[in-house]
């Protein structure tokens, strides 16, 4: 009877000395998962600055500073195709898609417009979409080239 009358005080004293609640984070699995994150991202991220394939014409021009939001971009390709970024426009149907573009975006004219043309397009191509982007009112048009490699 002893025994029982002292195996309970002494269940009563364990109840009372237990472990205190962890209150910390475990980080370790948050670190691992950011850096398989990184990994895939690193990987990832030349993959999906794809566009229309150019072979741009070489310059000794510097680079112009980069804008905060995605630059609007307008390329011609070999064959006389134009796109505005990835999408394939028809040259009647370019100045009121770029309106409606650069409204929407809240710049209008104002807003730079980066023009991509290969460097085997037909020149007449290229300068028939410069004049139709200088008759809507677009006057800040950037050609853009590649750096030029020493010979």
């Amino acid at each position: 009877m002893a025994m029982n009358a002292m195996g309970s005080s002494g269940g009563a004293g364990r109840r009372s000395r237990r472990k205190p609640v962890m209150a910390e984070i475990n980080v370790t699995p948050m670190v691992d998962v950011m850096l398989v994150l990184l990994i895939i991202f690193m990987i990832s991220a030349p993959l999906l600055t794809v566009g229309v394939p150019l072979d741009l014409p070489q310059t000794q021009a510097k680079s112009l500073d980069q804008q905060d939001k995605t630059p609007l971009q307008l390329s011609v390709d070999i064959n006389g195709k134009v796109f505005i970024n990835d999408t394939e426009v028809a040259i009647s149907d370019l100045v009121p898609k770029l309106k409606a573009i650069t409204d929407q975006r809240g710049s209008g004219a104002d807003e730079r417009i980066f023009m991509r043309a290969d460097k085997k397009a037909d020149y007449g191509t290229v300068a028939r979409v410069m004049g139709l982007l200088s008759g809507a009112g677009f006057r800040r048009l950037a050609l853009v080239t590649e750096v030029e490699q020493g010979s």
